[in-house]
Parts: structure tokens; sequence; C-alpha cells
């Protein structure tokens, strides 16, 4: 017995549309006793919302919110002028300019932010939003160390923010109905569950740019931010694709993939923290400008079960997911249980018994209704007051295991985790390396470790 599922993305994204277009009619006035409070717009009013960081996610980010009615887009802002500029075109108005995010956070007309610059900013911008009182949609990796991952959480606490983090495959149909399924035990008790992500850039990587002069409108110092002073490297510059290529600004690909591909065991399972954390890898083959691991894997324990990860980027081998034999990226997720394993993607799942123990077995009825689309949901959520479904509280179990992986493959051990008091255990070395030391003048937020 066999099954599998395998679901159209555009037709997906269709009917997400519908759904997130139903029922978002807004009057045209707004009466006193619907106006919300500073910083909460109430159900009738426009939600102004800010981009930070006008990439190409940022701007897709942007696009699914400001085409919905009940939204004002009021400030584009990145250090690269050409770029927010182009977004201050789209929607000229109501948006306007900045250069630093800083004066975004200033603006009474910014009621939330999507926060999408290079990963190293992630943390510092997030909180600072909290604490000018706008709501958050953060993009991944939420962020890029265990201290920033806290920290971003308690600042969303403190000051009572809406937040969303922007793994936007949770929104889709195929991972509800494989939640669904393993939380009914229809594949038995799971034991093991192996996740991956490979591609093949081949030794050349993403390439060689000797070139180290900024081009006109970039402020390549405040790009840098709080990571470490270096030349100008258009590679680098260029995208969230090419960040991957460099640790200290991306944490490499494992943070770059991993929050959308472990995102599902963690929901499924209703895994919280691992206990230990080993992770082993390099850079073996791939000869760029970058210098991320091309290999990279990690094995995570949990109190009743264990978790792997495989990244490659010199091989694009993708298991029983393969499909045509040609280089591509390639991702999936095995669920090993006792009666049965599945294996599946984004967009399908197949299920493969263990001889006849699922004869008779039907799976569940849908019960998880369907999202109206990632970025609609942070926006309804912004007027109920109610976290989404990819809020800090909920995303910290997803990033705390990636950024704990990458400290692992930094020292070269394994890092036991105390789930309750959320602290390295036995490892001084560790605990102190969990914590970032930005470059001056920017300083980590230390005060949030323990709001």
């Amino acid at each position: 017995m066999s099954e599998s599922n395998d679901l159209s993305r555009r037709g997906f994204l269709g009917k997400s549309a519908a759904a997130g277009a139903a029922g978002l009619a807004v009057p045209l006035f707004v009466s006193s006793n619907t106006l919300g409070q500073p910083g909460q717009p109430g159900a009738n009013e426009k939600i102004g919302v800010g981009l930070i960081g006008c990439g190409g996610m940022g701007q897709g980010n942007l696009a699914a919110c400001g085409g919905q009615p009940d939204v004002a887009v009021t400030g584009a802002c990145d250090p690269w002028k050409p770029r927010r500029d182009a977004v201050v075109a789209r929607y000229k108005e109501s948006c306007k300019p900045y250069h630093d995010f800083r004066d975004v956070l200033r603006q009474k007309d910014v009621d939330a932010v999507i926060i999408a610059p290079p990963p190293h900013w992630h943390a510092l911008i997030a909180i600072e939003a909290c604490k000018a009182g706008k709501d958050i949609y953060l993009q991944k990796p939420m962020t890029l160390h265990l201290a920033e991952s806290l920290a971003v959480r308690n600042a969303v606490k403190k000051h009572n923010r809406i937040s969303q983090i922007g793994t936007q495959i949770h929104a889709t149909e195929n991972y509800r109905r494989i939640v669904e399924m393993v939380r009914a035990g229809h594949v038995g008790q799971v034991s093991a569950v192996q996740t991956f992500n490979v591609m093949n850039q081949g030794p050349e990587g993403v390439g060689h740019d000797p070139n180290t002069t900024p081009p006109p409108g970039l402020d390549w110092d405040l790009w840098l931010g709080p990571g470490p002073k270096r030349p100008y490297n258009a590679i680098l510059a260029r995208d969230s694709y090419c960040h991957c290529s460099w640790m200290d600004y991306s944490g490499g690909w494992l943070p770059g993939m991993a929050p959308h591909i472990i995102d599902l065991p963690i929901w499924a399972l209703d895994l919280g923290y691992p206990t230990q954390t080993s992770c082993s890898g390099g850079r073996f083959v791939i000869k760029d400008d970058g210098d991320a691991p091309d290999v990279q894997e990690v094995l995570w324990q949990y109190p009743s079960l264990v978790m792997t990860w495989m990244g490659m980027l010199a091989n694009s081998y993708g298991f029983d997911l393969h499909g045509k034999p040609v280089p591509q990226r390639r991702l999936g997720i095995y669920f090993h249980g006792v009666d049965a394993t599945m294996y599946c993607d984004y967009g399908s799942y197949k299920i493969v018994p263990e001889g006849d123990r699922m004869k008779g077995r039907e799976p569940p009825k849908p019960s998880i209704p369907p999202s109206p689309g990632h970025e609609r949901e942070w926006l309804n959520s912004i007027k109920t007051r109610q976290q989404p479904s990819c809020s800090v509280f909920y995303h910290t179990k997803v990033n705390v295991p990636i950024v704990l992986a990458n400290l692992s493959l930094k020292l070269g051990r394994s890092i036991r985790f105390d789930p309750a008091t959320e602290k390295i255990v036995g490892d001084d070395e560790a605990a102190r390396l969990s914590k970032p030391v930005y470059r001056d003048p920017w300083k980590f937020p230390e005060e949030y470790l323990n709001a």
C-alpha cells in the first residue's frame, strides 16, 4: 500500500490569493470607536507598512502586503539608494525613502515593518522595531546566534508586538496535510527524521569579483553594520542567494534553507529544543570568494527521537525526491515511523509502509484550516493582536537548533543545551560565543536576554 500527493504550487497560490481577498473589503470611512491605540491599528484602519531591506525577498513580501486594501506602504529603507528608490516609485502615492532604518522606526505613519536586510542585521533591527512600537515581519533566518534568538523573542514579548517569521512554506496545504498525518500516528511513532537541501554550484561556486569599490549610492559601512569590517564585494552584496556563501553575514546555507525544511518536523512532532547538537562539515570543493561550508551535516538529539540535516553545494542528488538527473536544488524530509516512512518536500509526499503494518489505515480528515497567505495572516494578527502561526514564540524552536549547529561546527564539538533554562550546559566557551560581539558603534542589546 502506498499513498502519494502532489499539489500544484500555482493552484495553491491562486486559492490562497482568493482566500486572502475574501472578506477584506474595508469601509471608506473610519469611525472613532474602531481606531486602535498607537502602534495598534483598529479593525477598519489602514496599516502603514514600511520595508527595511529592499532586495528581492523584501520586495516580494511587500508586494503581498501592498496590494491589500487595508494596507498603505509608507516607507522604504535601504542603504543602497537605487533599491529603495525603486520601491518608492512603485508606491509613490504614500511611500517615502529612508537611508537608515532608525529613521523609519521614528515615523508615526509606519505601524509595522517588514525586515529583510542581510541576516546579520535581523536581530538588531527587529529588537529596535519592537522598542519603537512597530509590529514585525522578520525574514528568515530569524537570527544567527543563540543570544539574538532569545533577545528577539523577549523584545516581542516585552513590547507586546505582533511577529511573523518569513517561512512562507509554512502556509502551504501540503505541509498541513503532513502535520495532520504525523500527529494522528498515521505512520506510527516516529523515532528518526532526516532532512536535506542539496545543489551543485560546481568548484566555481558563486565566482570571484576583484572590484572593492562600492557603486554610487551604496553606503557600504551601513550595509556591514554590526558585521565584521571587510572590503566591498559585489557578489556578497547582490542578493540572498549569494549572501549564503558568507558565514559572517548569513551563517551559510543551513540558516538559509533549514528554517523552511526543519519547520515541518518541528511542527508535526511538536518538538521543543534539542538537548544535544553535533555538526560537522567543511569547504572541500568550492573555490570562490565565499567561506561557507559546501558540506554540512547535523545531528540533533531530542528526548524521544533524533533529527539530521544534510546540506551540500557540490552534489545535488536528491534521494527518493531526485527527479530529473540534472543539477538543481533539491530538498526533502523523511519521517521514519514504526509503521511506515513518509518522505516529502514542499508540494508532495509519499508513504512507504513497513510490510502490512498500515493495512486498512486511512489518513485523517483535514483539520488544519487553509492559510490566507503568510503575509495576510500577519496583517490579520496586527488587527486582532493574536500572534500568527510563525511568531517568534514558535520559531525559536526552529531557529535555536540551527544556531546551535553552526556553533558546534565552529567549535568542532557537540553542544549540550538545557531546554528548561535555555542555556548551554557544561561549556563556558560555547556559552560565551553564543552571544555576538557587534562592530562599533553597534551594541548587542543584552538587556533583552533577561527581559
